[in-house]
């Protein structure tokens, strides 16, 4: 693989040979990353790559794109037997922009939205006054329960109730608990608001059974293709129905041109890939790594947010054990381990320096981690944060975690 690369930029081919090393070599606990099959990885770097195909198949402004089209279709088609959509968009180039692109089709500038705040789990797109969603629409936002810090759905109602709001959006970048859609459901009926989720985090999980899947009574369900999905870097809309031809519009001509077709084609792979008996089984080895890594945590004596997780993420509070989430972060990397800092509910630092770490299993898992290996994990994680001021430590343990992950390859 990478032959013709090897020979024309050989700076670049190393380099990215070192990325999959490190990847290879490392405990990847990013909760939003994944590894994809090369499978997906062939589709990625293949010929619809150099076609362009500006509209949607049937109706495109370019010539040549009977293939494209076949393409895009089996896409949509793979996608709609997956998750029960009624429309799917294949086209958005990832998470951040089918939001607006959903956003865009149902409010004008200034109406009022609900979403989740950043600091509790929400994702900026959900509302940040940094992000576009704050600038262009008037997003109120809810958070979670101080004591139990998980949603508090009558308060979340007593919200809607009072403010009345477009649209309200569930779904979360940071939230181990699953979420009750029929719930949100219900309180958008009562207000009269349009139905959103963002399910980038879970879809792999709603595709496979293992969390609620909220595509079938939903307005609107956004996703990246990554994440719990293990596709690529990319993003779908799917919708009822009668909104779809809002939805399409708003994605093209609205935001953007011509869609990323070699793209498109590795999410065909993709869903392809989900919908398997396999894959169902891997979406729930991912929930209990999960479980059984933040059990081995809390025996260690970190606090996990919530106290637990049901999803494929967690988050630890490192500051009851005296570390900042960066600090926490920086100690875990150089242990040849890789997560995020992130917030906690109730957040007295800030992003740059929050008061905990964000973890998770998918990469874990795909590796075919079960759950023997997360307490293994887990020690590794609980040795770099106590050794994070001796950087001589710190490399001795990047040494063992190398030696733990060579017993589980996945790219050659």
């Amino acid at each position: 693989m990478f032959e013709e690369l090897a020979k024309e930029d050989k700076l670049i081919y190393d380099l990215i040979i070192a990325e999959k090393e490190r990847q290879m070599d490392g405990i990847e606990l990013i909760p939003s990353e994944n590894l994809v099959t090369k499978a997906v990885l062939e589709a990625m770097g293949s010929y619809p790559n150099n076609k362009y195909s500006e509209g949607y198949p049937g109706k495109r402004y370019y010539g040549g794109n009977e293939v494209i089209d076949k393409i895009e279709n089996e896409a949509i088609n793979r996608c709609k037997t997956l998750f029960g959509a009624e429309h799917v968009n294949v086209q958005p180039n990832s998470g951040s922009p089918a939001n607006m692109a959903a956003y865009a089709a149902l409010l004008s500038p200034g109406d009022k939205a609900l979403g989740m705040k950043l600091t509790e789990g929400g994702h900026l797109t959900h509302g940040h006054k940094v992000n576009f969603s704050g600038k262009t629409y008037n997003f109120l936002q809810y958070g979670v329960d101080k004591e139990t810090e998980t949603l508090d759905y009558d308060a979340i109602a007593e919200i809607a109730s009072k403010e009345k709001p477009k649209l309200i959006l569930s779904g979360y970048t940071a939230y181990p608990r699953k979420i009750d859609f029929k719930k949100f459901r219900s309180i958008c009926d009562e207000v009269g608001a349009y139905c959103m989720a963002d399910i980038a985090h879970i879809a792999g999980l709603c595709a496979a059974g293992v969390h609620e899947n909220p595509v079938s009574y939903f307005d609107v369900v956004t996703t990246t293709t990554h994440k719990t999905l293990r596709g690529p870097r990319s993003a779908i809309i799917m919708c009822k129905e009668e909104i779809a031809e809002k939805i399409d519009k708003a994605v093209f001509p609205g935001l953007q041109g011509g869609p990323h077709e070699h793209t498109i084609a590795a999410k065909a792979v993709a869903f392809k890939e989900a919908n398997t008996p396999e894959f169902k089984n891997y979406a729930e080895q991912i929930v209990k790594n999960a479980k059984a890594l933040g059990e081995a945590l809390a025996d260690l004596g970190y606090r996990l947010v919530s106290g637990g997780t049901d999803n494929h993420l967690l988050l630890v509070d490192t500051r009851v054990g005296g570390i900042s989430g960066i600090d926490a972060e920086k100690a875990l990397e150089k242990g040849g381990m890789y997560c995020n800092k992130n917030t906690i509910p109730f957040e007295t630092g800030s992003p740059w320096d929050p008061s905990g770490i964000r973890i998770g299993t998918p990469v874990l898992t795909t590796r075919g981690m079960k759950e023997k290996e997360m307490n293994e994990v887990a020690s590794f994680m609980d040795q770099a944060l106590k050794a994070k001021d001796d950087d001589a430590k710190l490399a001795e343990i990047k040494v063992n975690v190398t030696k733990f992950c060579k017993q589980f390859p996945f790219y050659d």
